[in-house]
């Protein structure tokens, strides 16, 4: 019998150099990761730097330009424009982050019971995820805001469940898959329950493909987000997002371009960004380019 300590063992330096190689052949994706990383910087700790308020309004010096009380200038109100992006980009990434995760969780869920009981819970829950595909997301959203209110645990909780049958789908494909390796055989005769083979030996093989939808997801709440701000129906003033931004914006299009300018070309960025980061996710997990 050859023992344990004989066999051979891959080095951990190998595996890891075939990691960097990886990440070197996607340097669009890396520079995604960096601008991402320093939006999130700015947004979240850029306010303990630069101190100006973001609902502070001087009537006295409405959208004026750049200066060195304010960088950016001021909007229709007088407000400091770099202070609401600041406090804007907060809100609009905080709300796509904690929506994404109230999207993972309740997919993952319905996801990974429909594919690992299989039969009629398969049947309920799937048919369930297809009816809620079947509706548009973002009327289903309008719908919901309606008569639900539009306060930001609202607004979060909402764009959230109308991305889970997305998540539901590929974490009930993933856990279809796994469900029938020799692992899970081997826990069941172990004795092991049913929701131990789920949550601790199942699922996490469905974490990676879901990791990538929900990276991609988070550029498609950023759009939603903006656009329910944008329609006046997200977050509301005196509170500061890029999609208000942009619909007080509108009316001085053509006199002050730039105060549409500055939130749109952040929203453009960010979702682009998140966008090349989920190609890289999926690239750095698929056995294929291995």
């Amino acid at each position: 019998m050859i023992e344990a300590n004989t066999l051979p063992r891959v080095p951990a330096r190998r595996a890891s150099s075939g990691l960097t190689r990886k990440l070197m052949r996607q340097p669009v994706g890396l520079i995604a990761a960096a601008v991402l990383l320093l939006l999130y910087a700015a947004a979240f700790l850029g306010p303990y730097f630069y101190t100006t308020s973001p609902t502070l309004t001087d009537a006295l010096h409405t959208t004026a330009d750049s200066s060195a009380q304010h960088p950016l200038g001021t909007d229709e109100l007088g407000r400091d424009v770099l202070a609401r992006l600041l406090s804007g980009g907060r809100i609009t990434l905080l709300i796509s982050i904690v929506s994404m995760l109230v999207a993972l969780s309740v997919g993952s869920v319905v996801g990974a019971l429909a594919g690992f009981y299989r039969g009629l819970t398969e049947t309920v829950l799937m048919r369930l995820v297809d009816t809620f595909m079947a509706i548009p997301s973002f009327f289903l959203i309008l719908a919901a805001i309606s008569v639900l209110g539009n306060s930001p645990p609202v607004v979060v909780i909402v764009v959230g469940l109308g991305f889970w049958p997305q998540v539901a789908r590929i974490v009930h494909a993933e856990v279809s898959k796994f469900r029938n390796y020799e692992f899970v055989d081997a826990g069941r005769a172990l004795g092991a329950s049913n929701n131990r083979l789920i949550w601790r030996h199942v699922f996490p093989q469905a974490l990676p493909a879901a990791a990538v939808l929900t990276t991609l997801g988070i550029a498609w709440s950023i759009l939603t987000e903006t656009g329910l701000s944008y329609l006046g129906l997200g977050i509301q003033p005196p509170l500061a997002s890029w999609g208000n931004m942009l619909q007080n914006a509108q009316t001085y299009f053509w006199t002050k371009p730039v105060l549409a300018l500055y939130p749109g070309l952040l929203i453009a960025v960010a979702v682009l960004c998140f966008n090349l980061l989920g190609n890289l996710l999926r690239d750095l997990i698929d056995p294929r380019s291995r």
